[in-house]
């Protein structure tokens, strides 16, 4: 027996309805990114994951690894991002070949528009129509497919969300 017939008909629908709601749901929140806050979803990722970090600037390497990116995408989009003065690239002190990546002023309003917006429509199209248990139950399941997939980016977005609440508790 092979092991794609070991997969069961009840695994097989469950990964087709996942797959075909992800790929819907991404791709009506890239439009609504693209018509409401002017910024494509590759823009949206890095704004979010930079605006997210506790210093609000990240390692380009470090972004593709957040993202699941090769290093000549991230340095492509940045490059792209920085002719619309969304993003800058700043020397890393402490290593000379590097540098971080940071938000200008107009790469932070065009975060936190594109947040309230894309927030909204998050919502609507998600939070809405799940209950809080649908919500735990996914939570739940999606740290575990992301635990086996990639521990390293796990650890690196639970380090950002407890600095993240230790300034809001700050605050």
């Amino acid at each position: 027996m092979s092991e794609v017939s070991e997969v069961s008909p009840l695994g097989w629908e469950t990964w087709r309805a996942f797959f075909q709601m992800r790929r819907q749901l991404d791709r009506t929140l890239e439009q609504q990114l693209q018509r409401d806050a002017g910024v494509s979803a590759a823009d949206y990722e890095i704004l979010l994951t930079v605006y997210d970090s506790p210093d609000r600037r990240r390692r380009a390497h470090e972004i593709g690894e957040i993202l699941g990116w090769e290093k000549s995408r991230v340095s492509h989009q940045v490059s792209r991002m920085e002719n619309r003065e969304l993003v800058e690239r700043v020397p890393c002190d402490t290593d000379a070949r590097g540098s971080w990546i940071k938000l200008t002023a107009k790469g932070k309003r065009a975060a936190l528009g594109a947040m309230r917006d894309h927030t909204m429509a998050i919502r609507r199209y998600f939070f809405d129509v799940l209950s809080d248990g649908d919500l735990e139950q996914l939570r739940a399941m999606s740290r575990k497919v992301l635990e086996a997939i990639d521990p390293e980016v796990c650890d690196i977005l639970e380090t950002d969300r407890k600095v993240t609440r230790d300034r809001k508790a700050s605050a």
